[in-house]
């Protein structure tokens, strides 16, 4: 009988666990809503900073937020590129890729900023992530072999040149890029040897003019 008692009490109170939860759930859901309704409200007024902020809050309550405030978090990226604050829309692209790290978009808009910075190693492999994720989209080979040229890395340059007039033969940019590689490596290609010297031919006749 005591095990039994003891059995119902555990059921009881696991029961009313559940209830709380739930209970805090629909609170949190409920909240979360409510927050959402002012970032929707803020991006329509283009708004940014409300708006990642409000987004921000329902995402802490509510996972199922967490894709308004990646969108919240690019358009606000976006904006801080227009305005040249880089260090700013970096930060925000990276707290973008943190909730969905397998957006090729996202990548290549954090990439340009870091292309604006100078910051050609982290370009590369945000570029490079973006191939992996969409390996058919041709801009994302030209970004890439842009940054090689520009780094003296002819031979990458070249591979991305060649990958991106794969998928169109009839890109004008990557057929120019192409003709100046081509030309850059034959200017820097390596003299051709002298030839052997004729080992029928006497010393003295090699030394006549």
């Amino acid at each position: 009988m005591k095990k039994y008692s003891a059995l119902t009490l555990i059921m009881a109170l696991a029961l009313c666990a559940s209830q709380l939860s739930e209970a805090q759930g629909n609170k949190d859901a409920k909240e979360a809503a409510k927050f959402s309704r002012e970032g929707f409200e803020a991006t329509q007024n283009k708004d940014w900073n409300k708006a990642v902020d409000a987004f921000r809050k329902a995402a802490q309550l509510d996972r199922k937020q967490a894709p308004n405030l990646v969108s919240a978090l690019q358009h606000r990226g976006m904006e801080y590129t227009t305005q040249q604050q880089f260090p700013e829309a970096i930060s925000d692209f990276s707290e973008a890729l943190k909730l969905t790290p397998n957006d090729p978009n996202i990548h290549e808009r954090r990439a340009y900023v870091e292309m604006k910075t100078n910051d050609y190693d982290k370009a590369l492999a945000d570029y490079s992530e973006a191939i992996k994720l969409k390996p058919n989209e041709i801009r994302y080979y030209l970004y890439r072999s842009y940054i090689y040229e520009t780094k003296n890395d002819i031979k990458s340059s070249m591979a991305d040149t060649e990958r991106a007039l794969k998928l169109d033969p009839n890109n004008q940019e990557a057929k120019s890029r192409k003709a100046r590689l081509e030309a850059r490596q034959a200017a820097n290609a390596p003299l051709p040897p002298p030839p052997a010297r004729s080992p029928k031919a006497s010393p003295a006749a090699a030394r006549t003019p």
